[in-house]
C-alpha cells in the first residue's frame, strides 16, 4: 500500500516549473484594462 506521508517527503517541485512561475509572475504583461484605456484614450484623442 503506498504511504502518501512518505511520498510527500520525497516530493520536489519542478525546477522548470518555478522558473515559468517566475517568468510569468515578473513580466508586464496587457490585460484588458490596459487595452481598454488605451481605446479610450485614443478615441478621447481623436475628437479633439
Amino acid at each position: 500500500m503506498i504511504n502518501f506521508e512518505e511520498e510527500l517527503k520525497k516530493f520536489h517541485p519542478s525546477l522548470e516549473v518555478e522558473d515559468a512561475e517566475d517568468a510569468i509572475y515578473n513580466h508586464d504583461l496587457t490585460d484588458m484594462t490596459d487595452v481598454l484605456m488605451s481605446m479610450i484614450k485614443e478615441a478621447k484623442d481623436k475628437e479633439i
